[in-house]
């Protein structure tokens, strides 16, 4: 019992850990994956804890909850390697990035860094929005593994999103630091009251037209279907539409070319499943978006999308656009089984959820100093 309360004691007399968030990943305008990670984790985290951001342009902060920042260099400059010496002046005890790439040299501080997928690794085409430079480093990068392992063992933790793509990390030996699974997760929203077998049927695709997304076969699917119609909700080239109109039947592609959170939301509740061809992913946000809805997942049967959906969703052979048909046909049986499911599947993800494991893990590191 004594030791009990010295051990008490000298908890209480702590002084407050510490905090640092690498914030300089969250977009100005809308968001992609990484960035509405930072920002749901962030937004979470500050309510149990203190954190300092780090952004390198004001504007970040729309999307950030309202907390203490400072302005560092940017995360893509040739300062990036050497940013450690800007975060030290903030004597940071633990300093968590939401990507593997942060500089570390001359830290003065425990380090925690997140690799989220290994998919340019089998898909190396680099994002189109890059400029002709960094994707010809993004190339070279992901040739090998050993650049990624220095990366990560550089740091005293690691974090991935998914208990998947942890696997994929042990499999290739990538680091020899703990690695913690923080899920990714969707924005919450108020779940709709039970849904009912929509009328019409109509499928969504949220993501990029990047070739692993695979979204041809989709269109393609949609020949073997009867009153299917695909809504493309990101933005897209004429060239990618061109080639998608030329694979699907005519008047079955809508496209947005980019929608807001309120659109979305609208076209999700009266669609029949959210779907995706991809063949690689390190999460699947928008299966999770739609899932809360109740809108079922018809997806890929690669292992992430089984972790995400569970015995909720339906899945197909992305390779075989007669699989996904038959899969689209038997949630029209299924379909009210499917939605009730997919809400329950959907609430194992959340920010709140995912803030606690990582405050867990940032307070275990950082007094481990």
């Amino acid at each position: 019992m004594t030791g009990s309360s010295v051990a008490d004691g000298t908890r209480a007399s702590r002084a407050p850990l510490s905090i640092v968030v690498d914030c300089r990943y969250v977009r100005v305008g809308r968001h992609d994956g990484i960035s509405r990670f930072t920002a749901g984790v962030v937004s979470a985290l500050v309510e149990h804890h203190a954190v300092t951001m780090l952004v390198n342009d004001v504007r970040q902060l729309d999307k950030l909850p309202d907390a203490p920042h400072r302005l560092v260099s940017d995360p893509t400059s040739a300062r990036e390697p050497l940013v450690a010496f800007q975060v030290n002046r903030l004597h940071p005890d633990v300093v968590w990035s939401p990507m593997q790439t942060m500089g570390s040299i001359g830290r003065r501080y425990r380090l925690v860094l997140t690799l989220h997928d290994l998919i340019y690794y089998t898909n190396r085409t680099p994002p189109p929005e890059f400029a002709a430079p960094i994707r010809a480093l993004w190339r070279l990068y992901h040739l090998a593994w050993w650049p990624v392992r220095m990366l990560l063992n550089r740091a005293d933790a690691v974090v991935t999103v998914s208990e998947t793509t942890g696997a994929e990390m042990r499999r290739h030996r990538l680091t020899k630091r703990p690695v913690t699974v923080v899920y990714n997760a969707a924005d919450a929203v108020d779940a709709p009251p039970a849904r009912l077998k929509p009328l019409t049927r109509d499928l969504v695709y949220m993501g990029s037209f990047m070739p692993y997304k695979n979204v041809a076969s989709l269109a393609r699917a949609l020949g073997l279907l009867d009153g299917y119609r695909l809504h493309l909700m990101s933005k897209v080239s004429e060239r990618e539409r061109a080639a998608l109109e030329d694979l699907a039947p005519p008047h079955t592609l809508i496209f947005h070319d980019g929608v807001g959170d309120d659109e979305y939301r609208d076209v999700l509740l009266e669609a029949t499943a959210v779907v995706t061809a991809s063949k690689a992913e390190g999460f699947g946000i928008p299966l999770v978006e739609g899932m809360a809805l109740g809108t079922p997942a018809v997806v890929s049967d690669i292992p992430i999308f089984r972790e995400i959906g569970g015995d909720a969703a339906l899945y197909f052979d992305p390779d075989q656009p007669s699989s996904i048909a038959a899969a689209l046909k038997r949630l029209d049986d299924e379909w009210e089984t499917r939605s009730a499911r997919s809400l329950d599947e959907a609430r194992r993800f959340s920010w709140d959820r995912s803030a606690a494991v990582l405050l867990e893990l940032l307070e275990r590191v950082g007094r481990d100093a």
